[in-house]
């Protein structure tokens, strides 16, 4: 059986859509065969636990001194060599890249096969292009994108929107309804897969000054870095409000699902589980990503009404405590950001995307059949 070959890695904004498309094609009885990195050989999906597992040399370019951006390059171009053997001996079907730099050599692998290459297809998870998919775009059988109104699209590309893949324990709270807001109120913080220090400075202050009213209600599950863990659970602990903290939430699923507000950074998975869970948000998106593609995200949400930007640079605790308390206090907007946030849900994404990956794998083979 050809190979499906996946080429993702790094954070899990690239792995969590891959595991979910992996997740996919493994039901469906397809052989997968995973490209990574060394940040994330270790990933332990059980999405990818039958799967062949590859580390490939490489690091990122963008944004690096002339030297750390040559070395960069040396190690992609012996992470394409590596790549195009492996895929010469796995006679792999297509190639599916999931953006970063890891994505890179085994997507040059396959372009440089010649009559016998797999098809290659892109997924961009940002409604910004990240600029390993802006610079393959045109060459791949299809760039498939989580958002209609993607920019920075290259002239030629082949697109078709399908949205972003989220596991399937997530996909299954599309649909599931809004908990009552008027017992006991679900806060839950999450800084992506590495936590995120901006919260542990202002939602544990912005907490302890909210009204009696709502503070008695609230029940708070926060992520922290493992740094930063003591230091707010000190915080809370003046607060008197039942808090559970960890570096990391196995769990996503169930917390979204139980959650009524949801506090967040902006990367691509969260707010497509977001939306997948229908749960309203305050969003902080990260300052310093590249094309500043989490704004970009968070403004999606925001539009639609089911959710709030809150610019890292000019928030403070009293403008998180004023605004908590407004969403808090008012359970018909909680229940109406709520809607909105279900309504941009694409639970079928990976589905959607799985078809298209076999479809170009398919009509690709059988044109070099043809020959």
């Amino acid at each position: 059986m050809r190979a499906i070959a996946i080429a993702a890695g790094g954070t899990g904004g690239h792995l969590f859509p891959a595991e979910a498309l992996a997740a996919e094609l493994s039901a469906r009885g397809e052989r997968i065969v995973l490209f990574t990195d060394a940040r994330s050989a270790a990933f332990d999906s059980p999405a990818f636990a039958n799967a062949e597992r590859f580390v490939l040399k490489g690091e990122g370019i963008a944004g690096r001194s002339p030297l750390r951006a040559a070395k960069g390059a040396a190690l992609l171009a012996s992470g394409m060599l590596t790549a195009r053997k492996l895929l010469k001996r796995l006679d792999a079907a297509a190639v599916v890249g999931f953006g970063g730099y890891p994505a890179i050599p085994p997507a040059l692998a396959a372009l440089s096969l010649g009559k016998r290459r797999p098809a290659l297809i892109l997924h961009e998870q940002n409604a910004v292009l990240g600029r390993a998919n802006r610079a393959l775009a045109t060459r791949a059988e299809l760039l498939a994108l989580a958002y209609e109104e993607t920019t920075r699209v290259p002239e030629g590309a082949r697109t078709r929107w399908v949205g972003n893949p989220v596991r399937p324990a997530l996909a299954a709270l599309a649909g599931g309804g809004y908990p009552p807001a008027d017992g006991p109120l679900r806060l839950l913080v999450t800084g992506g897969s590495l936590g995120a220090r901006v919260f542990a400075d202002l939602v544990p202050a912005a907490i302890a000054a909210l009204p009696e009213a709502i503070r008695g209600r609230l029940l708070i599950a926060q992520q922290c870095r493992v740094e930063d863990l003591e230091r707010v659970r000190a915080a809370y602990s003046e607060t008197g409000i039942p808090v559970e903290l960890s570096p990391f939430f196995p769990d996503i699923a169930g917390r979204l699902a139980g959650a009524h507000l949801v506090i967040a950074r902006a990367g691509a998975s969260t707010v497509a589980e977001i939306a997948c869970a229908g749960r309203p948000s305050l969003l902080v998106p990260l300052p310093s990503a590249i094309d500043n593609h989490q704004v970009a995200n968070a403004r999606a949400l925001e539009a639609a009404g089911a959710a709030l930007v809150l610019p890292q640079a000019t928030t403070n605790p009293e403008r998180l405590t004023q605004l908590l308390a407004e969403w808090l206090g008012s359970p018909e907007r909680l229940a109406e950001a709520a809607r909105h946030a279900a309504s941009l849900a694409r639970p079928q994404a990976a589905r959607e995307l799985a078809d298209l990956v076999l479809a170009h794998a398919a009509r690709t083979q059988a044109t070099q059949e043809s020959r």
